[in-house]
């Protein structure tokens, strides 16, 4: 039986949710991670940066936006010991700006996804999943990539089926 890993990048707090600003105490991509932690048994790991960003949506979305422009590759907490034992990651993200928030790439870079599946997913408002694949793609060339799954943010709580027929 093969090994599973969920990883992923979440915020809570204020966010763009449906049209207008909401306060998450749990944000859609950490709610999407633990029903694919339900439906596979993955062990999981959450992507935080030493840095988080603001709370308040604006100050956020101007920090991330300034990280992205600069290509930045912001510090993380901590990371897995290893990935070697694992054959399969999730990656989990919200879509920023089309692809992927920087502390993502933080990880990413970190490891060697050589002989990996990756399976990503991410939650949005509208985007789907941009450029994150081929993104995901040009930062780990020696991992299968499959098709990853989008989510809109504002129904997560409603994407147990989509989720599980993309398992």
């Amino acid at each position: 039986m093969s090994k599973k890993l969920i990883a992923f990048y979440s915020r809570a707090g204020e966010n763009y949710v449906n049209g207008m600003l909401k306060t998450l105490d749990v944000g859609n991509t950490e709610v999407a991670a633990g029903m694919i932690k339900e439906l596979t048994g993955a062990d999981v790991f959450k992507i935080e940066q030493i840095q988080d960003y603001p709370k308040s949506y604006n100050e956020c979305i101007a920090q991330a936006q300034s990280d992205q422009k600069r290509d930045a590759r912001p510090e993380l907490k901590a990371y897995p010991d290893s990935i070697d034992e694992y054959d399969t990651i999730y990656l989990g993200y919200p879509n920023y700006w089309s692809t992927m928030p920087m502390a993502v790439f933080t990880f990413l870079e970190h490891f060697d996804f050589s002989g990996k599946t990756i399976k990503p997913f991410c939650t949005h408002e509208g985007s789907g999943m941009g450029s994150s694949e081929s993104d995901i793609k040009r930062l780990c060339p020696k991992a299968k990539v499959e098709k990853g799954l989008a989510i809109h943010g504002g129904s997560v709580n409603r994407a147990g089926k989509d989720i599980e027929k993309w398992i």
